[in-house]
């Protein structure tokens, strides 16, 4: 479990200051998923510049130039290849012929060695398993909708991967872990986090009142915002295989025996994983099966749901999509 987050101010409207306040308030937030290392990538000149260091959020100081109009960060928990040495760290800088880019990815990629093996690659010191994403994209020598469909349906287990471009244009793919994406237009401006609970409770702090708008992103989307937030959506083909990887996998990882308590102390330990309060699966394993709260940490659209639906019948209050002011 990690978290990604950033920005595109297409507006220009938001002072530097603030900015950095936002851009702190969220990367501060999300130490919920991951404090094992800290990065951040903006663009100032037409070059990709990152800066990034196994320190929790808390304890750098994220600064950027007043220019700066799009930025993706990224909090690490640690899954594969040491945080201490810097270079396994999001976000992971790569280039093509026509753009240099930086990648930043939130889950855990399975089949990262088989797809080294099978389109050649060359071999790195980067352990980490996002990097073979990078990889690819320079193979196909292109940053777009198109390649990274191609890298979408390539790649095997769970992800949301962020991906700026050179000349500020921002991607955002979401296979099936969380993703949050918010638009202020009184402002220009977009903000995005692995959850919507990071966003909140940053702008609580920050005391940001502003009428803002969720784009919902579904699994098997790519968000492609340009530097004049000029919004697309596209899509890639996120079907079953994936699902199945991913379910062998955790089985190999936990033994789920017939002991029904060993059964849910695994879900509990899994949720994290997925971006998940173990108080909401405890709550839903009040109303649903072991199975059935297991494939809602494989769908987050179904696991909402179930959450809405089971809150709603306890009297709770149940808000859809974004408040207006915090």
């Amino acid at each position: 479990m990690c978290a990604v987050y950033g920005l595109l101010n297409y507006g220009k409207k938001i002072p530097h200051k603030l900015l950095t306040r936002i851009l702190r308030e969220i990367s501060v937030n999300a130490e919920c998923r991951g404090t094992d290392a800290t990065g951040i990538s903006y663009v100032r000149n037409g070059r990709i510049v990152t800066f990034k260091k196994a320190k929790p959020a808390h304890k750098m100081k994220l600064v950027f130039p007043t220019d700066t109009t799009a930025l993706i960060g990224h909090n690490r928990m640690t899954t594969q290849g040491d945080a201490k040495r810097n270079y396994n760290n999001h976000p992971f800088e790569g280039r093509t012929t026509s753009h240099s880019f930086s990648l930043a990815h939130n889950g855990v990629l399975y089949n990262d060695g088989e797809i080294q093996k099978s389109n050649h690659l060359p071999a790195t010191r980067i352990e980490t398993d996002t990097y073979v994403a990078v990889q690819l994209l320079e193979k196909m020598d292109a940053v777009d909708s198109t390649a990274l469909k191609s890298v979408a349906e390539t790649v095997l287990g769970s992800f949301v991967f962020t991906v700026l471009r050179d000349d500020n244009t921002l991607f955002l793919l979401k296979g099936d872990n969380p993703l949050t994406l918010m638009h202020f237009p009184e402002y220009g401006l977009y903000l995005y986090a692995s959850t919507t609970e990071i966003l909140f409770n940053a702008f609580k702090k920050l005391r940001f009142n502003s009428v803002c708008e969720n784009t919902k992103v579904e699994s098997g989307n790519i968000v492609r915002i340009d530097s004049g937030g000029k919004l697309s959506i596209s899509s890639f083909d996120y079907t079953e295989p994936h699902y199945i990887y991913r379910s062998r996998r955790l089985y190999d990882w936990f033994d789920y025996g017939t002991n029904d308590k060993n059964y849910e102390n695994d879900l509990l330990m899994m949720c994290g994983f997925y971006g998940v309060d173990s108080e909401d699966v405890e709550l839903l394993l009040e109303y649903y099966s072991y199975d059935e709260v297991e494939q809602m940490l494989f769908d987050t659209d179904m696991l909402h749901e179930a959450l809405r639906d089971v809150k709603y019948m306890l009297g709770e209050d149940v808000y859809e999509g974004c408040f207006g002011v915090f």
